[in-house]
């Protein structure tokens, strides 16, 4: 089977609009931990990375991946106890982050401590990702870390050309 991953790019980047996200969201997140860094970092250079970072396969992939997830989960085609468990962003589940990881393994270790720090402090549009998944019948669980990774991703891909 051929895969165009133009095609799923569009794809990824038109489910992430359909939970809220926008490029420009996770960009400016990008700039957010970068600009302490450097003095003449723009938003357009962040965003610039955060679409570098959507041309990879590993990246497409964890997107339509976790996007389906949470998805299914909000419709009720997910069985319990796992339903309960994503409705719910369980603390001890963890498959959301190593879904993220997948994304910021590909710019090394920097990716994945840009990663821990953007989870950590919910930056950006992290914060309302993590607030609305809360209410009933929503479910954001893959949605905030990938989100995250991608901007940490973005991140690492500036440090790497710095």
């Amino acid at each position: 089977m051929q895969v165009d991953y133009e095609v799923l790019k569009v794809k990824a980047i038109d489910m992430l609009k359909e939970r809220g996200v926008t490029l420009d969201d996770i960009a400016g997140i990008t700039y957010e931990i970068q600009k302490e860094y450097y003095d003449d970092i723009t938003f357009s250079v962040c965003l610039y990375h955060v679409n570098n970072v959507l041309t990879k396969r590993e990246v497409i992939n964890a997107v339509l991946t976790g996007l389906t997830l949470d998805i299914l989960t909000e419709k009720g085609y997910v069985d319990e106890p796992l339903r309960s468990m994503l409705m719910n962003d369980y603390g001890l589940y963890g498959i959301d982050e190593v879904l993220a990881y997948s994304i910021v393994n590909v710019y090394g270790s920097i990716g994945l401590t840009n990663f821990g720090y953007i989870d950590k402090l919910k930056l950006g549009i992290i914060g309302e990702i993590d607030r609305i998944g809360k209410e009933p019948n929503k479910c954001n669980t893959f949605l905030d870390d990938i989100v995250g990774a991608i901007a940490a991703s973005a991140a690492s891909r500036i440090a790497h050309t710095k």
